[in-house]
């Protein structure tokens, strides 16, 4: 398990590099995980001792929720003094959300030229 520890964390390390000389405005977590995808693209398999720790990973995806529960009933009072604001935020941003990627796609349909 700990080789597959390792090349996480050495692509989560490139990517914290990459980040802090040229992408600064990317979280280096995500440029890492990007260069894993790829190399895993370009390698077109799994090695055992990563899909180990993936297996296990998964498993237990579920203690990641505990901290967000935690957050919300400890916030819960104010949650429930904004509820409006709140609401309006997150269908406002939906909309907005949705409004920009047909406006993307309907761009990049056209095609270069068009």
């Amino acid at each position: 398990m700990m080789p597959g520890l390792v090349q996480i964390l050495l692509f989560q390390g490139l990517g914290e590099l990459i980040t802090h000389f040229f992408l600064p405005l990317i979280p280096g977590p995500v440029v890492g995980l990007i260069l894993l995808a790829g190399f895993l693209a370009l390698r077109k398999s799994v090695n055992a001792p990563l899909d180990e720790v993936a297996t296990v990973f998964s498993r237990h995806f579920g203690l990641l929720f505990v901290p967000a529960a935690v957050g919300v009933v400890m916030f819960w009072p104010h949650l429930k003094a904004h509820a409006a604001a709140i609401a309006t935020a997150l269908l406002v941003s939906v909309i907005l959300t949705v409004a920009v990627t047909a406006l993307v796609l309907k761009g990049l349909s056209r095609g270069p030229g068009k």
